[in-house]
């Protein structure tokens, strides 16, 4: 259990992170007051990778060189009246999408506090005990609320999780595409400052997403607005990542690599370090943080509506054993209903389209099940691809 001494540090605290009083109180006790197991368990044999998949380079190492690093694009000019600045943040966010598939924001109008205060109630509620926390704990057919035993390409993640959905429900497609089920948002009753922090935080970043998707449309020569419609009912979730204190940093993951579905990302992590992105050349790269910026990285969805252009890359979190580590992802994604496809106006006879139609709920809902069980090979946009024999081209 967290001690008085431990909540009056932890109340003092405004930036992310957590202090060393909570790790060395509640993370690096095998069992808590109350005889209860941890949330996480390194004896458990399925947190061990096979060593091709450990690990190369530590949470807080970062190259130097400024071309080793994802750009960082200042948002500023967007509130100006410098129509020269804003198309070059419109060719820098481009250039970033296609070179890297990520990049960092500053200046992007989310507020600091908004931040710092889903951060101390993210903390309040993982420290809470195992038992407290599973009374919201997610399931096959609900996949958001709490969870600690998610899987990533069919290993098991050093994390626990916090899902809810920005919009507070979704619709999507049941396991084998014929009926619905609808997915609705689970709330702990402590602590009770926490539904609010996120709702709050999330409409917040929900603005930013707008504001990126009609930057990403621009820079490939399209018009602002022009994938708001599928946005209309869009089905897009928060997640609170939790990265407890790991006793075996070299060889178990926070989230092994991985690309996500979504059209694409937005991202705050702490001052910690972990994040890294998987460099053209194969290197696993970094990604420095910084101080209420936001990482963006392009989705799936967006790779499959660019034909391409845009690059969807793998990425993973490294654990440490001295600290744990918080981050907040916002997977912007289109209305479940929407099938997916490359946008016409970028086609030509030299560029047709390398993908067939996806329904966007579907594939989410395959991920989502891959997520929580083993069912092989995780569903990727590449099973789509018109250059492939697949199960799911048209017929």
């Amino acid at each position: 259990m967290v001690t008085e001494e431990g909540a009056k540090t932890r109340s003092k605290t405004s930036r992310m992170g957590l202090e060393d009083v909570l790790v060395k109180t509640f993370e690096k006790t095998e069992f808590k007051d109350d005889g209860s197991k941890p949330a996480l368990d390194p004896a458990d044999p399925t947190f061990v990778l096979d060593p091709e998949f450990r690990p190369k380079t530590k949470h807080n190492e970062f190259l130097e060189s400024q071309n080793d690093q994802i750009p960082v694009i200042d948002l500023a000019p967007l509130t100006s009246n410098d129509e020269e600045a804003v198309r070059k943040v419109i060719q820098e966010i481009g250039k970033a999408a296609e070179e890297w598939g990520f990049f960092q924001v500053v200046n992007h109008g989310v507020p600091l506090e908004l931040i710092d205060r889903l951060e101390k109630e993210a903390v309040a509620f993982f420290t809470l005990s195992l038992e407290e926390k599973k009374k919201i704990c997610r399931t096959f057919d609900q996949p958001v609320g709490y969870y600690n035993a998610e899987l990533t390409k069919n290993h098991r993640d050093w994390k626990e999780v916090l899902d809810y959905l920005v919009r507070g429900s979704v619709v999507l497609p049941d396991e084998s595409n014929t009926t619905t089920l609808s997915i609705t948002n689970r709330w702990p009753q402590n602590p009770p400052g926490l539904r609010e922090a996120a709702e709050v935080y999330a409409k917040s970043t929900e603005q930013l997403a707008y504001r990126i998707l009609e930057l990403l449309s621009q820079s490939l020569g399209l018009p602002a607005e022009y994938f708001h419609k599928y946005f209309e009912n869009h089905a897009s979730p928060v997640r609170i990542n939790y990265y407890p204190v790991c006793p075996i940093p070299d060889l178990a993951l926070g989230v092994s690599r991985h690309k996500d579905p979504s059209a694409f990302t937005i991202l705050v992590q702490d001052e910690v370090g972990g994040l890294q992105v998987r460099r053209s050349d194969g290197e696993w790269i970094g990604v420095k943080p910084r101080r209420g910026a936001f990482v963006i990285n392009i989705g799936a969805t967006f790779q499959m509506w660019s034909n391409d252009r845009f690059k969807s890359v793998e990425h993973q979190v490294v654990v440490n054993e001295n600290r744990a580590r918080l981050s907040f992802p916002m997977f912007f994604s289109p209305a479940s209903s929407t099938d997916i496809e490359p946008a016409p106006e970028l086609l030509s006879e030299s560029s047709p389209a390398r993908y067939y139609p996806m329904n966007y709920g579907y594939f989410m809902r395959k991920r989502n099940d891959g997520n929580f069980k083993q069912y092989g090979e995780d569903i990727q946009i590449e099973h789509f691809a018109v250059n492939r024999d697949s199960a799911y081209k048209p017929s």
